[in-house]
This record gives C-alpha cells, sequence and structure tokens, in this order.
C-alpha cells in the first residue's frame, strides 16, 4: 500500500535517510503543508527594485495565496492579502503597476497603497457604523535582508535573520557581484508550470548527482564545462545550513582552477567596464576573488533558489501542480554584466532553452512514479558515510551526496509535527 495509516505522524514516513512516497501525493499532506510551512514561516514573496517608485505594485503569492507587494509615499514596502474584506472579492486584477489607490470592481471600496480603506459607495448606507478596520488585510510580517522580501501569515515567530541563519552569507556573497552592492531584479519573469510536487523541486534545486546525467545533451551542444563540477573527481561540495537551506559550493572547483570569471564562462577582457567598476568598488585583490568564487548556488527554504546567474521562486497550486517563477539576476551598475546574464538565462531556462526542460520533465516523471505502489519509499543515503562538518559547523559532503535532502526532510519534519 502507498498511503501510510495516518498523516500525523512524520516520523513514521520520514525515517533518517528514507522517505515515504506518500509526502509527495497526499493531497491531505499537502494541506497541511500549507498550514505548517507556507503560512506560517518565512517565505520569500519579491524584491524592493521591484517597486523601485512611491506607489508602484506588483502582484506576488504566498503559496497559492495571491499578494500584492507595494510601496507607498514614505518608501514602505507592504504586502496586502487580495480580498476586499466586504464580499471578498479579488481588488486588484493588474500584474503590475502605479496607482495610488485600489479599487474593488464590485461594490466600489477604494484602498490605498497600504491597504486601508478609504471611501466606499453610497456611504449613508453605512452610518453609525466603524468601518475604520475595514481594509485590505496585510501580511502580519514584513521583513527584508539585502533587498529580498519575505512576508509570513505567522504573527510570531523567529526573526527573518534567524530564520535565514548560515544561509544569510549566500545572499551577501551573491550582493558583492554588484560593484554598488545591490541585485535588482528587473528583468520580467517567466513562469514554468508542471504537473508535480513542489517538494521535487525544492530538492533538486541542490542536488548535484542528476546534473552530468540530464543535462548531458545541453553540455554537450554548448560545449560547457560544468559538468564536469558535477564528477566525481569534483571538489565542490553541497552543505546543509540548517532550517531547511542547502547550497552546491562550487567555489573549491572554481578556486582550483583560479580563473577571474570562468564561473560564467568569460573572462575579464571580455567585461572590461563590468571589470573596472568591481576593482573600483572592492580593490584588484578583493574583485579577483569574487569573481573567481562567482555566485552562489543556493536553496533557501521553503522558495528561494539563487542559481547562479537567475532566481526561481516556487509557488505550490496543489499537491500535483507546481509553478516556477524565473527571472535573469541583474547587478547595480553592471550594464555590460546585466546584458549578458539576460542573454545566458534565456537561453538555459527561456521558452526555447534546454536547461530547465530537462528538470521539468524529471519532476512530472517522479511524481507519477512516486504514485505507484511499489517500492513506497525513497532512498537518499548517497554519502552519508562521508558526510562531515565545515568549519563553521554546517553539514558538508562531495557534491553529488544528498546531504541537502537529508537536511531538508529533517527540517521538513519538525515543522510538520510542531501543533
Amino acid at each position: 500500500m502507498n498511503a501510510p495509516a495516518t498523516v500525523t505522524r512524520y516520523a513514521d514516513l520520514i525515517r533518517g535517510d528514507h522517505v515515504h512516497g506518500s509526502l509527495y501525493t497526499d493531497p491531505a499532506i499537502f494541506q497541511e503543508e500549507l498550514r505548517k510551512i507556507w503560512y506560517r514561516t518565512w517565505v520569500y514573496v519579491g524584491h524592493e527594485s521591484e517597486v523601485p517608485n512611491a506607489h508602484d505594485f506588483v502582484m506576488k503569492s504566498i503559496g497559492p495565496q495571491p499578494v500584492i507587494m507595494t510601496r507607498d509615499a514614505a518608501g514602505k514596502v507592504h504586502l496586502l492579502q487580495n480580498r476586499c474584506p466586504h464580499r471578498g472579492n479579488e481588488v486588484c486584477q493588474q500584474a503590475r503597476g502605479n496607482s495610488r489607490t485600489f479599487t474593488c470592481p464590485f461594490h466600489n471600496w477604494t484602498f490605498g497603497i497600504d491597504g486601508k480603506l478609504q471611501a466606499f459607495a453610497f456611504a449613508d448606507g453605512y452610518d453609525g457604523q466603524d468601518m475604520s478596520g475595514l481594509g485590505m488585510a496585510p501580511v502580519p510580517r514584513v521583513a527584508s535582508y539585502r533587498g529580498f522580501v519575505f512576508g509570513s501569515f505567522a504573527a510570531d515567530g523567529p526573526t527573518l535573520e534567524e530564520h535565514l541563519g548560515g544561509a544569510a552569507d549566500t545572499l551577501d556573497r551573491l550582493c558583492e557581484h554588484s560593484p554598488e552592492g545591490k541585485v535588482e531584479i528587473t528583468a520580467g519573469f517567466l513562469q514554468h508550470r508542471v504537473k508535480a510536487n513542489w517538494k521535487f523541486v525544492l530538492e533538486n534545486e541542490t542536488d548535484g548527482y542528476h546534473p552530468a546525467f540530464v543535462h548531458a545533451s545541453i553540455f554537450k551542444v554548448a560545449e560547457s564545462g560544468i559538468g564536469g563540477l558535477y564528477g566525481s573527481k569534483s571538489t565542490a561540495l553541497t552543505r546543509d545550513f540548517g532550517g531547511g537551506h542547502t547550497e552546491l559550493d562550487l567555489r573549491p572547483e572554481f578556486r582550483r582552477l583560479d580563473k577571474p570569471m570562468g564561473w560564467f564562462g568569460t573572462t575579464p577582457e571580455r567585461l572590461p567596464e563590468y571589470t573596472a567598476a568591481m576593482n573600483e568598488s572592492y580593490g584588484e585583490t578583493k574583485a579577483r576573488e569574487i569573481m573567481i568564487d562567482g555566485t552562489p548556488h543556493v536553496m533557501i527554504f521553503p522558495n528561494l533558489f539563487v542559481a547562479e546567474i537567475q532566481i526561481f521562486v516556487i509557488q505550490p497550486r496543489a499537491v500535483d501542480d507546481t509553478i516556477q517563477h524565473v527571472t535573469a539576476l541583474q547587478f547595480k551598475g553592471a550594464k555590460e554584466m546585466n546584458r549578458r546574464l539576460r542573454q545566458q538565462t534565456m537561453g538555459s531556462v527561456g521558452p526555447a532553452g534546454f536547461l530547465l526542460a530537462d528538470d521539468s520533465e524529471m519532476y512530472e516523471r517522479t511524481h507519477r512514479g512516486c504514485q505507484s505502489l511499489d517500492p513506497e519509499w525513497l532512498f537518499l543515503g548517497r554519502g552519508a558515510h562521508r558526510e562531515r562538518d565545515d568549519a563553521d559547523g554546517f553539514r558538508v559532503s562531495h557534491a553529488t551526496d544528498e546531504v541537502p535532502s537529508r537536511g531538508i526532510w529533517q527540517h521538513y519534519k519538525s515543522l510538520m509535527e510542531s501543533a
């Protein structure tokens, strides 16, 4: 039988390096995930650069819930739930824009960019009633780290910095690739939808075991050396930061090769303006280190994936329905670099790109496979014998080992077993 006797005892479904197939396919488990993960923990929503001006807004989500990210006249970023408090109608229908107000199309209630109720039609019908609390509901907690905006439906809990833990350093490292120390999300998003559970996507983002096989064709056509980063002789590492955050750390390989901009498949000479700006900002020694190490490959639980040249935002819609929102990273003050980042993103994950098409096929095949009755359990034991702690106390192992998956599932179990 593929269905467990109970969906509430997660210790029975997650046993060390084995996880039960029903964790990916059971609709009841998915609904509990929404309550205990997506509507309780910190979830990445968007970037401050997506609403650069007063009264800007952009539609986002927390899990399947639509959320509007706005910026008010004082510069404060808000996250609003897209629901009119009168009769529940969706207030905003535009993907993005600039407006001082939102007006519900059903009964013409009007709200400020901060969600507060400003006006309502035929006001005499509410004489004597207190309408002050009838605004668009805000997401209870909003916080930002290096411009990355997170929201939590829980009124209380760990701070965003506590949530990020050691993974915060990867966002610091990412921002260093801008001469001005800032990331911008301005290239526009593509959406890739798969008939698969969101956790297949979550695990795959820092799975270094699959690239040499799943992506072999694109690596060969592009004459890329990326496949070698995930070979048996690679010095790259997988890392579990705790808290569900995981990393494929390719820096050991890039440092061994010792080629500035080698991580990006180019040289400083081909990006002279960018190189000069980096040298000016950081000094030649530090700039060279940054340009050798490259950008991080990190999965910030539960939904933000920084994939060297782009970010992916995971949105679960149902137990078997997931959207990945993807856009090219852009570095402030790096026009020359940004053009190539956009080009490479389109080539790898654009409508005609092969990289995400390969992964999407694997997600859907795996989801279908997990609906078979036997074997019930998935085995995640690769590299368990050679795990170790790094200098910072984080669990690491070889680039092809399943340290990230084991770390994700241990954190998942702790969340799902909570009251």
